[in-house]
């Protein structure tokens, strides 16, 4: 364990019983609780040697019958769940947790950053393994490398470690997840929570395509580059997974690839001496054993983890790998490997043949597997007799146990105080941060039900009642973005350019679970080969373009206002005091139809040019009215936030026929430095023209995520966003 001084911690009369005074049963689960661990150890006299590299990936997979005969036993007692609703039986095991309140423990008491349960494992895994090479810390400077890491935990949980065990050392660090920001990454595979990213982006790798996939061969290649300046890489975490719930009894399988890919990056940026922190989910597949198998050869020591604080009725370990001793050796392996890098490696052919595994790994590897197991099947089966029938003698036991959880956990790993300002997050600027998707709800057998209904079935049967409501007519009335914007950095301003979006998944600014359904909408019409045009619902309020604009031009706010769209979109003698002017605005046959919505890149480049266009015309006071399909996409959004610095006020307004909404911008107020937004407007246009000739890339974003996501502009696009999808379900509904 590392040096560091525990705190005295504060006695308070409601407690009863501490651990020490607690009787030696209850002391000797919780003990135990935190010290399931398991090492591979070469035989005496030997070692364990990697295989020839013409060998590597070369053969079938195999099985293990032992191993096979566990994952059967494991799937069995997993198969007992099948029933449960997940929000009552996860609600029930949140309970029989003995380290169920560690978290909340440390949220009181320490003041920890991000204290997730994942900043509670690894710091249990720092306070129980010499993870920071003595070299690193004599040093001065420490580089570590986080993989897969949002929401970015363990970031903030060492650097809790280091700042209360008074490491003093130069901390640098990297870290990668797949992009929340980019808009083709689903949900399944994306993690929200950008609490920590926001704030910290210049820290975040997401490759040259922006998408954050380490699973790309180029992006392993990229990585060294963009971690150059560090002295050499002392430690790599890897804590990613996929959404496994439709098939859980294949859990490990599943994530197998992405496993090996993390893997290969440890390897190929650690320095000698360097530590690596793998998760990995059962150890049954031969993939697996190969995968440690090449662990063990590579580092001093490696260990099989299974934290306190992870749920003791999950399949989670953390393969714990000290002291990386093959980095030359290891050169000609890791070189085929890196060759065969990508999503598919190990669906087909195994990392290494049968033949090269030792029976002395072999007979470790299947006690290892066995003592999990047999832990892993002991809990849901206590879980399952307790969610049959608990009594409060087994309550009362239960609670004592959860309480000693976290007077343990605090002072075996030395937890201490830690102020706001040593966080990674200091504070400042509050910014705006993803909408955490729901979980998934009912039991598993239910979800596997509704996942053969269509859309219309499972969205009635959700919480979404405002899709069925009609039209009042109002939507956007309340919703007003107010300006112009004072401060705002012009100079880092640039065209970002990335993979081009095959579809738009997910966006920062609206409701996810509501775009999945809109989504799936639109690809059932595409699939149904609907006539283009949306139905029209006869019990909404008629919301009609001329209405609109005649409301728009009777506003005491209006004094001049130019339409961004073509005369024939609102062809009629407007009611207003005044007659608009029209400028020639993008085409929305096919957006509003499109599971791209606006990120199409020929609609954006229209957009963006008739914006440009109708902003150099501007005169003071104007009001500009946009016909927008919607402002899912980082770019649009971007232009939207223009418009923010431009006018005293941007509203909106829903038409009952559906998109394109209407953006309403009041009152032209011109930026002191207009002219050089003009300026940046145009060469993000030129950009758009020029990225436009290469196959695959697309202009992704103009103005820096930093200045997206702070003020009322994010709530704003959220509201504007929300409206319109919610108009056009409501419409799609209407469909037989």
């Amino acid at each position: 364990m590392h040096r560091g001084q525990g705190v005295k911690k504060r006695t308070t009369p409601e407690k009863t019983e501490t651990l020490e005074s607690c009787n030696e049963e209850l002391r000797t689960e919780i003990q135990q609780l935190f010290n399931k661990v398991r090492s591979y150890n070469p035989p005496a006299g030997g070692e364990w040697t990697l295989p020839d590299p013409n060998e590597v990936l070369c053969d079938p997979h195999v099985s293990h019958p032992h191993l096979e005969s566990l994952k059967h036993s494991l799937n069995e007692v997993k198969n007992q769940l099948s029933d449960k609703d997940l929000s009552i039986w996860h609600k029930h095991t949140s309970f029989t947790n003995r380290a169920g309140t560690v978290t909340a423990h440390l949220r009181s008491t320490t003041n920890a950053e991000l204290c997730t349960q994942a900043w509670a494992k690894f710091y249990e895994i720092l306070g129980t393994f010499q993870l920071l090479p003595d070299s690193a810390l004599t040093s001065g400077e420490l580089n570590s490398i986080h993989l897969c890491e949002a929401p970015g935990a363990f970031i903030a949980a060492l650097n809790h470690f280091l700042k209360t065990n008074v490491l003093h050392c130069d901390w640098n660090w990297v870290a990668n997840t797949l992009n929340p920001y980019y808009e083709a990454n689903g949900r399944s595979s994306t993690i929200s929570d950008d609490r920590l990213i926001v704030h910290t982006l210049p820290w975040w790798f997401f490759g040259s395509d922006n998408t954050g996939d380490i699973m790309l061969q180029k992006h392993l290649l990229e990585l060294p580059r963009f971690v150059s300046n560090m002295r050499s890489v002392d430690l790599v975490t890897a804590d990613g997974s996929f959404d496994c719930q439709g098939d859980p009894g294949e859990q490990e399988r599943l994530v197998a690839p992405l496993q090996y890919c993390e893997a290969i990056c440890a390897l190929l940026l650690l320095g000698a001496g360097g530590s690596f922190v793998l998760k990995m989910f059962t150890l049954f597949e031969h993939s697996s054993v190969c995968l440690l198998y090449l662990l063990a050869c590579c580092f001093r020591s490696v260990k099989v983890f299974k934290p306190g604080t992870s749920k003791s009725g999950n399949s989670e370990l953390y393969i714990v790998c000290l002291d990386y001793q093959a980095k030359e050796q290891i050169r000609p392996l890791l070189s085929k490997l890196i060759r065969s890098y990508g999503p598919d490696m190990t669906f087909t052919t195994s990392l290494f043949p049968h033949r090269c595994i030792p029976d002395t790994f072999l007979r470790q590897h299947e006690e290892i597997c066995t003592f999990f197991h047999a832990s892993q099947v002991n809990t849901i089966q206590e879980n399952l007799k307790l969610f049959e029938c608990m009594n409060s003698r087994q309550r009362q036991r239960l609670e004592r146990l959860r309480e000693l959880a976290g007077e343990f956990y605090t002072k075996r790993f030395r937890v201490q105080y830690l102020h706001r300002k040593s966080w990674v997050c200091r504070g400042g600027v509050a910014r705006w941060a993803k909408v955490c998707e729901r979980k998934q709800m009912g039991s598993f057998i239910k979800r596997k039900e509704m996942a053969l209904q269509g859309w219309k079935q499972r969205l009635a049967q959700g919480h979404y009642a405002l899709i069925e409501k009609h039209s009042t007519g109002t939507e956007g009335c309340d919703d007003v973005l107010y300006g112009p914007l004072d401060e705002c950095n012009l100079e880092a301003w640039y065209a970002l350019v990335g993979a081009a979006l095959p579809k738009v998944c997910s966006s920062t600014f609206c409701d996810q679970e509501m775009l999945d359904f809109l989504n799936e909408a639109l690809q059932d019409n595409l699939r149904a080969k609907h006539v283009q045009d949306l139905p029209t619902c006869s019990f909404c309020n008629i919301n009609s373009s001329v209405s609109v604009l005649s409301e728009i031009c009777s506003h005491p706010d209006v004094t001049s206002c130019v339409v961004l769209a073509n005369q024939s979109w609102c062809d009629a003698k407007l009611a207003g005091k005044i007659q608009p002017e029209f400028l020639p605005g993008p085409s929305f046959c096919e957006v509003w139809n499109s599971v791209l919505h606006d990120g199409q890149e020929d609609y954006q480049l229209e957009l963006l040019t008739t914006v440009l266009h109708a902003l150099e015309k501007q005169r003071h006071g104007t009001t500009l009215v946009i016909p927008l399909c919607s402002s899912l996409t980082r770019l649009t959004s971007g232009l939207v936030f223009t418009l923010h610095l431009c006018f005293r006020y941007i509203t909106f307004r829903c038409l009952s026929a559906g998109p394109p909404a209407v953006l309403v911008c009041i009152g032209f107020s011109p930026p002191v430095a207009y002219h050089r937004l003009l300026d940046i407007l145009r060469d993000v246009v030129e950009k758009m023209q020029e990225v436009k000739l290469e196959l695959g890339r697309q202009v992704l974003q103009f103005v820096p995520l930093e200045e997206l996501l702070q003020g009322d502009l994010p709530c704003f696009l959220f509201s504007f966003n929300s409206a319109v999808i919610r108009q056009q379900l409501h419409l799609l509904m209407q469909l037989d």
